[in-house]
């Protein structure tokens, strides 16, 4: 239950609510020359519920614009598999205090050991926080490229690419890409470089970054670009996936023995 509180108090609050909902700031002046306490309590609510409700449907705006694949937070994340560089936490990345930092994060390691449920839990974080978010496979961002640049549609897909916070780019490195796309995202990450933050789900190790793109020169200045303001987090272990599977079977063998 809210603790009561003076007209003076409710009639500051008015005033800052009304500033997020673009209302004339002679609101909380009136309410407090002429107003009950019941009234401006009144007053004060209804304008705090419209708030949460703006900044509620911002939010999953946020989330639809995003376009992840899953719903995934940190609730519960398990990070044992997770090797964090030191002085690096798992708080860094839920907070949400990387992206203001500009940092990149590359998370290395085996499939299926949470790389993705990270990247996406992130992601979902910022968007909760009002930051514009953008979730791609590799593959399908170097389509959207190569198609908008044949559609004559590139510059503005680069133009909207420019204005997001956070740019997720998952599976790296699982389909080869071909030059004219490598160059295009070479293009994309080069314009994120110290405006905005990365992060890069693979499997490769950066040695076997120039196979993928078809270029060695422009791996290397690729993964300049993204460690020289980032962090590498390796995951290691067994997929989650199969892990799971593996117990399935074996709680499913020992309960008909």
């Amino acid at each position: 239950m809210r603790k009561p509180t003076s007209k003076e108090q409710m009639c500051a609050e008015i005033q800052v609510l009304s500033r997020r909902l673009l209302l004339s700031p002679d609101l909380s002046t009136a309410c407090l020359e002429s107003g009950t306490p019941r009234q401006i309590e009144f007053v004060r609510d209804l304008l705090a519920g419209e708030v949460a409700h703006r900044d509620e449907n911002k939010v999953n705006r946020l989330l639809k614009k995003a376009a992840f694949p899953c719903y995934k937070t940190f609730d519960d994340y398990e990070t044992h598999r997770v090797i964090f560089p030191e002085g690096f936490t798992l708080d860094e990345i839920s907070s949400g205090r990387f992206i203001d930092e500009h940092l990149n994060l590359i998370l290395y390691g085996p499939v299926g050991t949470g790389k993705t449920h990270m990247a996406v839990a992130a992601g979902i974080a910022a968007c909760r926080r009002g930051l514009n978010v953008r979730f791609f496979t590799v593959a399908s961002l170097v389509r959207l490229l190569s198609l908008s640049a044949k559609n004559g549609r590139l510059d503005k897909l680069i133009r909207d690419l420019q204005k997001i916070d956070l740019l997720i780019l998952d599976e790296w490195g699982y389909v080869p890409v071909d030059r004219e796309g490598a160059r295009l995202l070479f293009q994309i990450v080069a314009d994120s470089y110290e405006s905005k933050s990365v992060v890069i789900t693979t499997n490769l190790e950066f040695s076997r970054w120039g196979v993928v793109l078809a270029d060695e020169n422009m791996a290397a200045a690729m993964i300049d670009r993204l460690v020289h303001h980032g962090h590498l987090l390796a995951f290691e272990g067994q997929s989650y996936r199969v892990e799971h599977a593996l117990m399935r079977r074996t709680a499913a063998a020992g309960s008909a023995s």
